[in-house]
């Protein structure tokens, strides 16, 4: 048996596979409410009693000889830590981004959505973009036979802007952040920050039940849905810009990367949003790219449906492991 993690800022999956990679069984956690993963994955092996061959988790942050400080929460994840709990010799970490590089390539059908067509004999390397608690990116070698992913923090970029209103945007988010990065823009709470800037620059009036389900909820989750709902002029434009800013950013990682193989857009924020991704806005920003435009027209960009991605790509990526020789 293998188990495989998603360590994320807000959640962590943890799920337990057969070696030819099929859903055994899966668990649940919010993260902020443990203080470590060696305490989620404690529990979560003290009342499965399998025999753990392999482990391999996915962790939103940069992973560095064994050891990965989470960048939206407080923990430091040691892959040493972890052998103990589960008495293995070996435990791989992983940054998620590079979990989701591996699953990606096991998805069809269903677990897919088509964002832009692309050229339909579309192939080389690919990328990934999420979207969630953070922004991650990731980029997947292809070697002429088959990918090979590689992690980034390339979310951790600096923010560019291309108008003059994400100009404005950056100038008002750098009166609050240091380092303003794709991240602060493109995640659950960029969103939020880009609503702010609409509102405290006067773009757009509040409506008083949006400050209030802002006031006390889920401040990204209330503009999302007042957007999709169409209740509010102030979270439709928040939506599209950040739509708007997601394409672009995906279109910068294609060039990057030279990803004529595709774009895959993860994360949690993406399958939630459906539909503004698929309207046009994403397509439009992800290829206007000056001269590289005919390029980028030509890749694919699919959106991933899948909520077992990440856990079903540190299954595959330890099992590759343990198959070489």
């Amino acid at each position: 048996m293998i188990l495989a993690g998603d360590v994320g800022g807000t959640k962590t999956d943890l799920a337990i596979f057969d070696r030819d990679v099929r859903l055994v069984d899966r668990a649940r956690y919010e993260s902020g409410r443990h203080e470590s993963l060696r305490d989620i994955v404690r529990d979560f092996v003290s009342t499965r009693p399998v025999r753990i061959e392999a482990a391999c988790f996915g962790v939103a942050g940069p992973v560095r000889r064994g050891t990965a400080k989470t960048t939206n929460l407080p923990w430091t994840v040691s892959a040493a830590a972890l052998e103990q709990v589960l008495g293995l010799d070996t435990v791989r970490l992983i940054n998620d981004l590079e979990a989701t590089a591996f699953g990606v390539s096991a998805l069809a059908g269903d677990d897919l959505a088509v964002v832009h067509e692309g050229a339909p004999d579309a192939a080389g390397h690919a990328a990934v973009i999420a979207a969630g608690t953070g922004l991650g990116e990731a980029g997947l070698f292809w070697d002429g036979r088959r990918h090979h992913p590689f992690a980034s923090e390339g979310g951790h970029a600096t923010f560019a802007p291309a108008n003059d209103l994400e100009f404005a945007l950056l100038t008002h988010l750098r009166r609050e952040f240091d380092h303003v990065s794709w991240e602060r823009v493109l995640s659950g709470q960029g969103l939020f920050n880009i609503y702010r800037f609409l509102r405290d620059t006067g773009r757009h009036d509040e409506p008083a039940w949006l400050a209030d389900a802002i006031a006390h909820g889920d401040p990204p989750a209330a503009v999302t849905s007042a957007a999709l709902a169409g209740t509010s002029e102030l979270a439709g434009a928040a939506l599209d810009l950040f739509v708007s800013l997601y394409g672009s950013e995906a279109g910068n990682l294609a060039l990057k990367t030279y990803a004529t193989g595709g774009v895959y857009v993860a994360g949690g924020i993406a399958p939630k949003i459906l539909p503004r991704l698929l309207d046009g806005a994403f397509a439009r920003a992800f290829t206007a790219k000056g001269r590289m435009a005919p390029l980028l027209s030509a890749v694919p960009v699919r959106v991933v449906l899948s909520d077992l991605v990440n856990l079903l790509g540190a299954a595959r990526s330890i099992r590759h492991d343990l198959e070489q020789p």
